[in-house]
């Protein structure tokens, strides 16, 4: 039996707010092998990303708020050997897809743990942190899920997918951070949320969701798809809405950039953009 600690420390609900990309990859694929895209789901969503939430669980300890957990249980052992099984298991599995996915998903688990090993720890430098997680959880899922999900199994995979794919990811990371700050520093860590500070965090935000959507509209408008783009910018419009009231908030007042915003704005825009996704991929038909 896995103890309570385990259970909520692999933090599966948080597979939800990393779906946006895989969506939109396979959203994107010419023919769907629709057996390897669900076997890629259950190995990105159900083993690979509660792994590596677990094993960072295990890293840092946590005693305040961390992404969809309010008050984090303490790991024991059993949460670092269940990452283990779950690790092993996914890259079994992923012989089945193909030997580039199987050395993409052991590159992302080795690039998860070297996040979070207390000994080379990754994630206590700002931007080598910062571009680890957006490298591995939007080019390289992109790829993977592109490449996984084809019929032929193609590596010719669109350069601004993954381009895009990590600029979403970049855009939104920094603001799960921002209310870690004084933890983070306790335990060593300088996040690029706290490297660029309260209000710096938003306006890089800004930035790099410009740049995204930027990117998007090249490609969709570049391949004749005007309103398919319409379509992802409709959907996206209440995320805009809710950054700039909370920006507005932690301008006047940085106690603001807390917890419960943080995961009202985490939850808002994963609503947003996989139902974005989602609606292209049902719109070119799955």
């Amino acid at each position: 039996m896995l103890a309570p600690s385990t259970i909520q420390l692999l933090r599966f609900h948080f597979s939800f707010f990393l779906l946006p990309v895989y969506l939109f990859a396979l959203s994107q694929v010419p023919a769907i092998n629709t057996t390897h895209a669900v076997l890629i789901f259950f190995i990105l969503h159900i083993l690979v990303y509660p792994s590596s939430n677990g094993y960072n669980s295990y890293m840092d300890r946590d005693e305040t708020p961390i992404g969809g957990v309010k008050a984090p249980l303490q790991p024991t052992r059993q949460l670092f050997y269940t990452s283990v099984v779950m690790d092993v298991l996914a890259i079994a599995l992923s012989f089945f897809i193909s030997y580039w996915f199987t050395f993409c998903i052991v590159a992302y688990i080795a690039a998860s743990r070297a996040y979070s090993y207390r000994g080379i720890r990754l994630k206590k430098y700002p931007v080598a942190g910062y571009l680890t997680v957006i490298i591995f959880q939007g080019a390289v899922t992109f790829f993977m899920v592109y490449h996984g999900s084809s019929i032929d199994k193609t590596l010719a995979v669109p350069a601004a997918g993954m381009l895009a794919a990590s600029l979403l990811i970049g855009g939104f990371y920094p603001l799960t951070q921002v209310y870690q700050h004084e933890a983070d520093k306790k335990d060593g860590v300088v996040t690029i949320s706290a490297l660029l500070g309260y209000k710096g965090t938003f306006i890089f935000t800004a930035i790099i969701y410009t740049l995204a959507m930027s990117i998007l509209a090249w490609w969709f408008f570049t391949n004749g798809e005007q309103k398919k783009f319409m379509v992802i910018a409709t959907m996206m419009l209440p995320i805009l809405v809710y950054f700039f009231k909370w920006s507005g908030l932690v301008w006047k007042d940085v106690r603001t950039a807390n917890f419960r915003y943080t995961m009202r704005m985490n939850l808002l825009a994963s609503i947003c953009t996989n139902l974005a996704f989602l609606t292209l991929l049902i719109w070119r038909g799955f």
